[in-house]
């Protein structure tokens, strides 16, 4: 028999007794301690806030206006006037910063959204029904799925004109076959619950039965699947300001600030430092709660 030391004993015995202590508590409340656990996500949930209430108050905690210009100062390296330098035009990159986070979390946030929204309706629709009106539903999703993201972003955008809310449509619009799937998919196997064929005996309507008992149960993946694509949004939304085709100039917003400070990569290259250290530290940050999100709601992961 091998030997287990003291220490390795107690932690082990601590383990267990956090591991039944879950199971006497409520799914929510466990939830929380789970994802309370993770401190990857703790710390990426502290800097999503930090980011959001810099962007949500972002004419309180900008030092400039971001879209003032001085030629006198441009490309200036970081000063105590300038925390962040200026750009190719003599505006602030600390207060452009701040002012972009607003547009690159309510883009990516309002986008999601509205994806979601329309997906969970679709795949409802799709397993709930079943027959043609899912094999229907099915192939428009699998032509949609034949676009790569970024391909048929580029596309929605060259027809309908590059605007904000263009945008928002375009990050919707790729969200909705991804999470139809994944709805689809939990309604096919929940159907077939006997909660579901008594609320039909008992003359339940098709409408209740999908919003009242199916859709609750659908919860877990919707939530997992909404906080990444979260981050796919931020960063499309930036790939897609890099190319040109996101939220046009003067607005501020991480990905043009990207293509902008790219021309002058060697004179001043915080110009895209700064922005590009944002973008990969806010998805990285979404993408760890993501995780935990899904370790602390998927019933069938032991952690």
């Amino acid at each position: 028999m091998a030997y287990v030391a003291p220490e390795d004993s107690y932690k082990q015995k601590i383990a267990q007794l956090e591991a039944d202590e879950l199971l006497r508590i409520s799914g929510t409340k466990r939830a929380w301690l789970e994802f309370r656990r993770n401190r990857f996500a703790l710390v990426g949930t502290a800097f999503i806030i930090f980011i959001a209430f810099m962007g949500a108050f972002a004419s309180i905690v900008s030092t400039h206006d971001p879209y003032k210009q001085s030629l006198r100062k441009r490309m200036k390296p970081p000063t105590t006037e300038h925390w962040m330098g200026t750009d190719e035009l003599g505006r602030d990159v600390y207060s452009r910063l701040v002012y972009g986070a607003r547009i690159s979390l309510f883009v990516g946030i309002v986008g999601t959204t509205v994806g979601v929204i329309c997906g969970t309706i679709v795949g409802l629709i799709s397993g709930f029904f079943g027959g043609w009106v899912d094999t229907l539903v099915m192939r428009v999703i699998d032509i949609m799925y034949a676009f790569p993201g970024i391909v048929l972003a580029i596309l929605i955008i060259s027809v309908l004109g590059p605007s904000l809310i263009n945008l928002i449509i375009v990050l919707a619009i790729y969200a909705i076959p991804t999470l139809s799937r994944i709805v689809r998919g939990n309604v096919l196997s929940l159907k077939e619950q006997d909660y579901v064929v008594a609320a039909l005996a008992l003359g339940a309507g098709r409408t209740r039965i999908m919003f009242l008992h199916l859709l609750p149960n659908t919860l877990a993946p919707i939530i997992v699947y909404a906080t990444l694509g979260v981050a796919f949004a931020i960063l499309t939304t930036a790939a897609l300001g890099f190319l040109g085709l996101g939220v046009q100039p003067p607005q501020a917003e991480w990905g043009n600030m990207l293509s902008n400070g790219r021309q002058y990569l060697r004179k001043a290259p915080l110009l895209m430092i700064f922005p590009g250290a944002l973008i990969s530290m806010t998805v990285i940050s979404i993408n760890l709660i993501g995780d935990a999100l899904r370790d602390a709601l998927d019933p069938y992961i032991q952690s």
